[in-house]
């Protein structure tokens, strides 16, 4: 009896080892290498005397630090707002990760909402909670929340999953590039081509493009449309476009060359259609198109989501578009990008308190536009933005999330004051609807995400702006990466320049701060 006991035991704790071979684990080198974690402690002490904690969910604030420290990258810079916003975001995503019979799941509100699904869930932002999340080093949180979403309504996908246009596929697949777990993506993969079938036939139109309401895309009071409408808009094209994409990348790493090139073809037609149909070439703007098939005749920060993942064709002029956002008359105002352009008779015209998208900055909108402004930088050859402007762009959005000289994010504000628009309601502190981090991670340091070995970083900081920086603990395939800029050596004692180490080890180099990629 004992020694079947005992067989059993040896049998049990060898599968245990097989099955964590098979992902990459934590081990001691898998620690911070320049940065010490304990030096940013007192973030999160201070966050914690912010408030008096009404509402505490998986990780309450007196376990914040100890998530944080064993969770998310270590940043700093002598910018001291761009340091502490970017663990104030980090402190508040905790916040939303709930506790539920079928795993973790991340809320959007933390207050209960009525057109929420079960677990209080609202699908419009999960594309940001996943690009989030990738750089969360426990896979747990955003895998089993996905897992909700597709499959927990007795296996099948959630009620409201589809009340809210979405980017899923793509995210899941850029969340890959970022931690190479292909096991989990490709056991994702039937749900996503369930999904991508379900999204054509809800709202397909004929032509191939897509329509949706406005309040389906989260954007319930927009100048190009109305909650009612089905105006054919550059959001969900765009989101299927990159969903195709991703599928034909899922379906590639499956060895599956015929639904590779299906949603190839897939992906092909829908950039055609917003090239053709969407582009206003008078306004030089991705425009949505109506009901009626004309132009809504206004520029919306709708029109830059095409360049989040890539859809417009290079060397094409489309780029023209991106003069907007330095244009006062355009997007540009004091404290951020708006939502519409301010030179439209009707900005601003829809009242406060309805969710209005005609014109005042939303964070959701606001991390969109960003995202493709370093897509631009990084992967278009154009001379309309540059560094500079991200770089004021990422200081306007982190300028904008104070509120009464502290920290915060909520759902939308004056672009003008930056007075928050719905910030002494309930509902509206630590909306879980933008991403922050992500941002600061693959935009503005610049780790680029990809799938060979390579390690490309390519920062948007201009040169003169901060003699040091460190972005260090970043989980990227299995290993640590730290990103250091150090104008004079002596700040990290590793020598001048600009550095990228892989577990300690340098593995590229420059005098200058620019694009490297390692061998």
């Amino acid at each position: 009896m004992n020694i079947k006991i005992n067989l059993i035991k040896l049998t049990l704790v060898t599968t245990i080892l097989v099955f964590s071979s098979c992902k990459p684990a934590l081990n001691e080198a898998h620690t911070a290498q320049i940065l010490k974690v304990e030096d940013y402690k007192h973030y999160a002490d201070y966050f914690n005397t912010m408030e008096d904690e009404n509402i505490a969910k998986a990780v309450p604030n007196d376990s914040a630090w100890s998530w944080m420290k064993t969770n998310i990258p270590l940043f700093e810079c002598p910018q001291q707002n761009f340091e502490e916003m970017y663990y104030f975001r980090w402190w508040s995503l905790r916040k939303h990760i709930t506790n539920t019979p079928q795993g973790y799941a991340i809320t959007e509100f933390l207050v209960d909402r009525s057109y929420a699904d079960k677990y209080n869930l609202i699908a419009c932002a999960l594309g940001h909670h996943i690009y989030e999340f990738r750089w969360v080093h426990n896979p747990k949180y955003i895998e089993q929340n996905v897992n909700i979403w597709y499959r927990g309504n007795e296996g099948k996908p959630m009620k409201k999953l589809h009340k809210f246009s979405s980017w899923t596929a793509d995210a899941l697949y850029s969340r890959y590039l970022v931690n190479k777990d292909e096991t989990y993506l490709l056991d994702m993969y039937p749900d996503m081509v369930n999904d991508y079938t379900a999204w054509e036939e809800e709202r397909q139109r004929p032509d191939g493009l897509f329509w949706q309401n406005d309040v389906k895309d989260g954007m319930e009071e927009s100048l190009s449309g109305g909650r009612h409408v089905r105006n054919a808009r550059p959001t969900i094209n765009s989101y299927m476009f990159a969903n195709a994409e991703a599928l034909a990348e899922m379906s590639k790493m499956k060895g599956d060359a015929e639904k590779e090139k299906y949603f190839e073809a897939k992906a092909d037609t829908i950039q055609k259609l917003v090239e053709s149909k969407l582009w206003n070439a008078e306004a030089e703007f991705f425009e949505t198109l109506t009901e009626k098939d004309t132009s809504s005749q206004v520029r919306e920060a709708i029109g830059f989501i095409p360049w989040y993942f890539n859809l417009p064709t290079k060397n094409k002029g489309f780029e023209k578009a991106w003069e907007q956002v330095k244009d006062e008359a355009g997007f540009a105002a004091p404290f951020g990008l708006t939502t519409a352009e301010r030179r439209s008779p009707r900005f601003r015209s829809h009242g406060t308190g309805t969710c209005e998208w005609d014109g005042a900055v939303w964070p959701f909108a606001t991390s969109q536009t960003l995202t493709a402004m370093a897509n631009v930088l990084n992967n278009y050859n154009q001379d309309v933005i540059n560094e500079d402007d991200y770089f004021n762009q990422m200081n306007l959005y982190v300028e904008s999330q104070y509120y009464r000289g502290r920290p915060y994010i909520g759902e939308y504000l004056d672009e003008t004051t930056g007075y928050w628009l719905m910030g002494d309601r309930e509902r509206s502190r630590y909306y879980n609807h933008s991403t922050f981090n992500d941002l600061m991670i693959t935009g503005l340091v610049g780790l680029r995400p990809r799938a060979d070995d390579k390690i490309e970083v390519s920062p948007l900081i201009p040169e003169d702006k901060w003699d040091w920086f460190c972005l260090d603990n970043v989980l990227y395939h299995g290993d640590i990466v730290t990103i250091l800029w150090d104008k004079t050596g002596k700040k990290y004692n590793k020598g001048k320049g600009f550095k990228v180490f892989r577990n300690g080890q340098e593995i590229a180099a420059s005098e200058k701060l620019e694009r490297l990629i390692s061998e």
